[in-house]
């Protein structure tokens, strides 16, 4: 397996694992970790998924260019893809090490992004004969500034930890022995919510960001309405005026 799933409770954990080559993504890993994803999405009991890389040189160092082949992307790397930006559960990214290429694409699609201090990022396919073509290019104007983003997609540069918090690229910096008690941390934060509420959230977030302001806001009265009618909603009121935790039953 070159994916290791684990469940935690509430939370899952995806684990990246190929540290021989830097947890390259190849048609096998890019297969597995579908199949994750898809089971932490169809799995009621799970509420928030941190995804990592194996070893300690690498979260991931992009595509294994020893599979490349000329010709259509679709010929090349034959998977379904399901997106952590397409499940509204959230997504933590715990990151080391190098995070290039496909690598960070992975992690631009998930919500939060913890970075242990040793982390390195950049898109390097242009020094490569390629393009970043997993999102790259459509994300990281949109999320740092588009000067800073052009920097590293137009030279394949590369930015430390400390740079990619500063540009606001990643949430958090920590010392690498850190890293996972952190990202677990941030985890069963986010599950001390509802899990209806903080799905409600991200699909606002995500969809609604490309719209026009009224329309995002009439998509947010929509889903508070949902919200409204759920025994979430009563329980987390309940629980309120009677100064108790919450239990939550995502329904």
């Amino acid at each position: 397996m070159v994916v290791d799933y684990k469940k935690n409770g509430r939370v899952a954990i995806i684990t990246l694992n190929r540290p021989e080559v830097l947890n390259a993504i190849n048609a096998e890993l890019g297969h597995e970790l579908n199949e994750a994803m898809k089971d932490f999405r169809d799995d009621p009991n799970l509420w928030v998924c941190i995804i990592t890389g194996a070893g300690e040189k690498a979260f991931s160092a992009g595509a294994d260019i020893r599979g490349f082949r000329p010709g259509p992307r679709e010929a090349t790397i034959a998977v379904e893809r399901v997106r952590a930006d397409q499940i509204w559960k959230p997504f933590i990214a715990a990151i080391h090490g190098y995070c290039l290429g496909g690598g960070l694409e992975l992690t631009l699609t998930c919500d939060l992004r913890i970075a242990a201090d040793n982390a390195r990022f950049g898109l390097p396919e242009i020094k490569v004969g390629v393009i970043p073509a997993g999102g790259g290019m459509s994300r990281l104007p949109r999320f740092i500034p588009r000067a800073k983003a052009a920097e590293i997609l137009l030279m394949g540069q590369f930015i430390d930890a400390e740079e990619a918090y500063r540009i606001g690229l990643i949430n958090k910096v920590v010392p690498r022995d850190q890293l996972m008690t952190t990202a677990t941390q941030w985890a069963e934060a986010i599950c001390d919510a509802g899990p209806l509420q903080t799905r409600a959230v991200k699909e606002v977030m995500i969809r609604g960001y490309n719209m026009p302001l009224d329309d995002s806001l009439r998509l947010e009265r929509e889903i508070a309405d949902r919200i409204r009618n759920s025994e979430d909603f009563l329980e987390g009121t309940r629980a309120f005026v009677e100064k108790r935790k919450p239990q939550w039953k995502g329904k």
